[in-house]
């Protein structure tokens, strides 16, 4: 998957940052940390200063830029990356990173961008643009390698697919519990945060690679939890729900599937909802047909317990003026939405938001009670 970035970007940057070779990180002000589940951060600050030649690291597969201050602090400007593919040798394109705090707990504790999984990758060039504000504090690349998991023990690995309980509830899907992706519990916050009836599921694209094996979506999935609790300083990973390609269906944020988790995915409308999020970038890719029923199966399922229907409609409260809409704002959403619904952002995709409306019509004829068989 290959990325372009306009050409206005090449002028104006006042920051650039060019990582040394691996045995001499240390020396440039770098820090790694080495978590007891097996991945690794490794933190590099970033300085004003002229663009260098790309340079060799330690080995990673997911980057992003973080910073002190606001987490809108870089809008305006812009961050653009290019990775060094770890068995080829062979330089990516330049690629544009998300600055705005789009994703996220509706209070940061620190601005980060949104992450980009790169694959196995050993070498990176960074620059950075300013916005109007000029740079902000403490600036600096990380490098995760989300490693081989955390070994689950006898934890569940898959809770199996449940037919209806009621004749009102949609059958639960299979879900592949944090566990069978090696969730590294010891990095998220040891309480859980719950909010009130889920009545809403807005749905996302995590814009990585979209031609990914499905058999590496845990790896994904764990490198994009590090990024979000290590560098953005979030309580877990953001999202309550990951689908893949094939349609298989994960947890995301601890705290049990079928409580009302408090997530992090939807600025502004984190409460009362549930964040789900498509594996892939599905701007101009289309959405295979097991991605769009694994994420049909999971709203209905979601929605149900509350008795929500996945082809109606419900009321939300906008918490946060960085929304699409003033904090205070009563929002009258589809039960099942896109992220871009609720803020300014192309998530979850074109292509997948063209499918919203078949969606929640699949997600609905998932919730209606079984037909009596004729007597």
């Amino acid at each position: 998957m290959r990325f372009s970035f306009p050409a206005a970007l090449l002028a104006g940057c006042t920051c650039a940052l060019l990582l040394q070779p691996a045995p001499a990180l240390a020396s440039d002000g770098s820090t790694r940390r080495d978590f007891p589940g097996g991945g690794t951060t490794t933190s590099l600050p970033l300085t004003a200063g002229h663009p260098l030649a790309p340079r060799g690291t330690r080995p990673f597969e997911l980057l992003g830029v973080r910073w002190d201050g606001p987490a809108d602090a870089l809008s305006g400007g812009a961050v653009r990356v290019r990775t060094r593919d770890a068995d080829t040798g062979g330089w990516s394109d330049w690629h544009a990173l998300e600055t705005g705090p789009e994703d996220g707990p509706d209070r940061a504790p620190n601005g980060s961008t949104a992450p980009l999984w790169t694959g196995r990758s050993d070498g990176v060039a960074v620059e950075v643009r300013p916005g109007p504000a000029g740079p902000p504090p403490g600036l600096r690349l990380e490098l995760v390698d989300p490693g081989a998991g955390a070994p689950g023990g006898a934890a569940t690995r898959t809770l199996p697919a449940d037919p209806a309980p009621t004749a009102t509830a949609a059958p639960r899907p299979a879900i592949v519990t944090r566990a069978g992706w090696g969730a590294d519990e010891s990095l998220r916050d040891k309480d859980f945060e719950y909010t009130g009836p889920v009545r809403e599921v807005f749905v996302h694209h995590t814009a990585t690679a979209t031609d990914y094996a499905c058999a590496d979506a845990p790896t994904v999935i764990r490198a994009i939890y590090q990024y979000h609790v290590r560098t953005s300083g979030w309580r877990d990973i953001g999202y309550n729900f990951l689908v893949d390609r094939c349609g298989t269906v994960y947890e995301g944020r601890a705290g049990g599937v079928d409580q009302p988790v408090h997530g992090a995915h939807t600025l502004g409308f984190n409460t009362d909802s549930s964040g789900v999020a498509a594996i892939g970038t599905y701007v101009n890719d289309t959405p295979p047909q097991p991605l769009l029923d694994g994420l049909a199966a999971i709203a209905a399922w979601k929605l149900s317990l509350t008795a929500q229907p996945a082809d109606g409609r419900t009321k939300l409260t906008s918490a946060s003026d960085a929304s699409r809409y003033p904090k205070g704002t009563v929002v009258d959403f589809d039960a099942v939405s896109g992220h871009r619904d609720a803020f300014n952002t192309e998530c979850p995709g074109t292509s997948l938001y063209a499918t919203l409306p078949a969606l929640r019509t699949a997600a609905a004829r998932l919730q209606q009670p079984p037909v009596p068989p004729t007597p």
